[in-house]
């Protein structure tokens, strides 16, 4: 990396302080819930304690129930180094600020989607610079099938700050999935998107919508069948509206069949039973999750991937 920062001993013991300088120039470790930033959740970009280096970025940052803050990906490749780490008896792979080599913590194979990664981070290693947003988040709401996928694949997208899944189009208020999932109220199983506009579009969300399921399958994906699995499209603005028509529209040209997703205006939202919320990735071993929800979620990296490589 350019820039590099090189220090003698006694020049890091003036900079940092006496844990700072245990944990990011001896490679310690702080105890597990103690740290300033383990359930820290402002918007902004975590630093390096030594350097300054920007390392990972808030929006990438999970709740692990380690008791350290967690990340599924760090800032860019350029940012961390890794190497093998054979302390303890362990063998683990350790992450280091690529400015100063100063230690950060160590990354695991047990994280959520897209990258299936854990970096386990020291708080006492991190110092945080907030970032100010002007932007106002909107709201997005589709149906696409089983809320379990779609809920899955909008949250790999940079620019979402939340999803939830719930239930909207029916009659009956304050639904229950059992009654849902009867067919008798009416709603559809969706998945509603905050997002920051300035960092992702409302077009770029729609690509992916079309992409989780089959528009063309009427009130059915795959196995699931019934009126809550429809293709719907619930729109917050005028805006959002006619972006959906000329979605649709672009992509019917690209189809044999007819595409029978809903355009309607949004209606009230009643947020689904919370063992439905992210359910995917705190489930991915369940045979649905392994058979249904992954291969969606593997072509949505896919795509996102050959997108940000500009292919």
């Amino acid at each position: 990396m350019k820039n590099k920062i090189i220090r003698t001993d006694a020049e890091w013991k003036k900079t940092l302080t006496p844990e700072q300088y245990r944990v990011l120039r001896t490679g310690g470790t702080e105890c597990a819930f103690t740290g300033e930033y383990y359930k820290y959740k402002d918007n902004g970009v975590y630093i390096c304690a030594g350097c300054g280096n920007e390392v990972f970025r808030s929006s990438k940052k999970f709740e692990s129930g380690t008791g350290w803050p967690s990340f599924f990906e760090p800032v860019d490749k350029n940012c961390i180094t890794e190497k093998r780490d054979t302390s303890h008896g362990m063998v683990r792979t350790e992450v280091l600020c690529s400015r100063c080599d100063g230690h950060l913590g160590h990354v695991f194979n047990d994280g959520p989607q897209p990258t299936g990664l854990r970096y386990c981070i020291n708080s006492v290693s991190l110092a945080f610079k907030t970032i100010a947003s002007s932007s106002k988040i909107e709201t997005a709401t589709f149906g696409s099938g089983c809320f379990w996928c779609s809920d899955a694949a909008f949250r790999m997208l940079e620019g979402v700050k939340s999803v939830e899944v719930g239930y909207m189009g029916g009659e009956t208020r304050n639904p229950t999935y059992k009654e849902v999932c009867a067919g008798n109220s009416g709603h559809a199983e969706v998945s509603q998107v905050k997002f920051d506009p300035t960092s992702i579009s409302y077009d770029k969300i729609l690509d992916i919508f079309w992409k989780i399921h089959d528009p063309t399958s009427l009130n059915r994906q795959g196995a699931d069948t019934g009126t809550q699995y429809r293709s719907a499209i619930f729109y917050h603005s005028p805006e959002q509206k006619a972006a959906a028509e000329k979605s649709r529209d672009e992509l019917q040209k690209t189809m044999a069949r007819k595409i029978v997703t809903e355009i309607t205006p949004a209606a009230e939202f009643f947020k689904a039973e919370d063992y439905h919320q992210d359910y995917y990735n705190n489930n991915q071993q369940l045979p649905y999750c392994k058979a249904v929800v992954q291969p969606k979620i593997e072509k949505i990296k896919e795509h996102l991937n050959k997108a940000k490589a500009g292919k």
